[in-house]
């Protein structure tokens, strides 16, 4: 009998379903919200800017160091250590793994937030629930979650296909409806409506909210884990790169202009980046004659969605912390996988350090504010984990005789490595600015607070990663 025979018959992931997979975590519906509160109009032009001079360099970037490593099990961290040293690869692994803890936090907030409108029908959620009730059930959810990827198989996959594709669906509904509106009498709502209002007015709150956008488009090296899943690697990542970029494009521009069409841009409602996208579709529905139909179907859409990201954020950043990173400075303990082949006490430490932002959360004086902070605070640590993927990229072209990609981008090793370090000086400047809070004025008592907790977290999240080496060598030492 053929030995191929005996095999088990494998499981490939087409490049659509990377795509979805990628779209799930990189950015949804409400990610258009807290730019356009920021940046008013002026955000469409962002959107343009960042798509042509940042997004599509990046994912095609992404290809390139996706195919030369696509044997390694660790994504981004390999790529890093592989193209430098295995310090290097380590730190990338832990920013990694630890700047999805607040976007964990955050996308669980936003589940709670859409069963809150699936149920309640309004915005009263901060009415019914205290921070305490808020922080707990967010912290449950993260535990839920956990073990439902370990009992259900395939879990992942359906998720981000119901999800991704759900959520896009609604996404191209959403413009598709405001134009049928507008077209039908609708007023835009944001006046003045003209060219001037779409130029931005470049100050240092400007620059500052600029790291929300980043960490609204990025992130599309999560895919890379899984392109050893992938049937043709070579022709169908590059696919899935650009399905990705067009989805993104198509959502912020076109989703922006729908914006201005029901809201004002000069007077946003204080809980527009929590809200708003019930609001959205609250006040579509009513333009149509539809009343609430529209928000209740895209709160059910919204949770499938978020659920989807929850999933693929604990998988995927999980996997990526503890499938290549050199053995000194890991301790076994971490490393160890179930039967399903993942890494659950990643998982673990990755609930417990959720516990510490949410026990952060807990100064903050309403849902509202917590919201928004866990957004800013995404803001800063996920463009600095960003930064290793231009890192990555530069270290592999300086030495490319070294390395073999079926893609490249860019064939030209100098203007490979200056559009590298213009990604790269741009994220970590966008990164560094984000420490500014967004939602409090300068000197103010909220200010203050909120600039001290964004220091203490990015602090305690990052300079954890030191302990863990320590640790190793303690395991090693007992060993002898």
């Amino acid at each position: 009998m053929p030995d191929n025979l005996l095999q088990p018959k494998k499981h490939y992931m087409s490049w659509p379903v990377i795509a979805l997979l990628d779209f799930v975590t990189i950015i949804s519906f409400e990610n258009i919200f807290y730019p356009f509160q920021n940046q008013g109009l002026s955000v469409v032009i962002s959107w343009i800017f960042l798509l042509f001079a940042y997004v599509i360099p990046y994912e095609l970037i992404v290809s390139q160091l996706s195919l030369t490593f696509d044997n390694q099990s660790g994504g981004l961290a390999s790529w890093v250590r592989r193209g430098s040293n295995d310090t290097l690869g380590y730190w990338t692994s832990w920013m990694y793994w630890i700047q999805s803890v607040p976007y964990i936090v955050d996308v669980s907030n936003s589940v709670i937030v859409s069963f809150s409108w699936m149920i309640l029908g309004n915005n009263t959620l901060g009415q019914k629930m205290s921070t305490f009730e808020f922080g707990m059930l967010t912290f449950i959810i993260i535990l839920l979650f956990i073990l439902l990827e370990n009992l259900i198989k395939n879990s992942l996959e359906v998720l981000s296909l119901i999800g991704g594709g759900a959520m896009f669906i609604m996404s191209v509904l959403f413009v598709l409806l405001a134009g049928y509106a507008l077209l039908h009498g609708a007023k835009i709502a944001t006046q003045p409506f003209n060219f001037h209002a779409f130029l931005p007015h470049f100050s240092l709150k400007y620059f500052s909210t600029t790291g929300l956008l980043i960490f609204a488009m990025s992130g599309a090296e999560l895919a890379a884990p899984y392109i050893v899943q992938m049937r043709d690697p070579k022709h169908e990542f590059p696919k899935a790169m650009w399905l990705l970029a067009i989805m993104t494009a198509f959502l912020t521009i076109f989703g922006t202009l729908s914006l201005a069409v029901f809201f004002n841009a000069n007077h946003i409602p204080h809980d527009f980046k929590m809200n708003g996208p019930y609001y959205a579709f609250s006040l579509l529905g009513q333009e149509l004659g539809l009343g609430k139909i529209l928000m209740y179907l895209f709160a059910v859409v919204q949770a499938i969605f978020m659920m989807a990201q929850l999933a693929v954020l604990l998988d995927a950043s999980s996997r990526v912390f503890a499938g290549d990173v050199a053995d000194k400075f890991m301790p076994s303990w971490l490393t160890k996988k179930n039967k399903q082949g993942r890494p659950i006490n990643s998982y673990l430490m990755t609930t417990g350090l959720s516990l510490f932002l949410l026990l952060l959360t807990g100064t903050l004086p309403n849902i509202n504010t917590i919201y928004n902070w866990l957004l800013n605070i995404n803001g800063i640590v996920s463009p600095y984990k960003t930064c290793w993927v231009f890192f990555s990229f530069l270290a592999i072209r300086w030495r490319q005789k070294d390395f073999h990609s079926d893609y490249i981008f860019i064939r030209n090793r100098t203007g490979a490595l200056l559009v590298g370090g213009w990604c790269l000086a741009f994220t970590f400047v966008c990164a560094t600015l984000g420490f500014i809070p967004q939602e409090a004025a300068f000197g103010t008592k909220a200010f203050n607070h909120q600039l001290l907790l964004n220091f203490i977290t990015v602090f305690i999240l990052f300079g954890v990663g030191l302990l863990l080496p320590l640790l190793r060598k303690h395991e090693l030492k007992k060993q002898r």
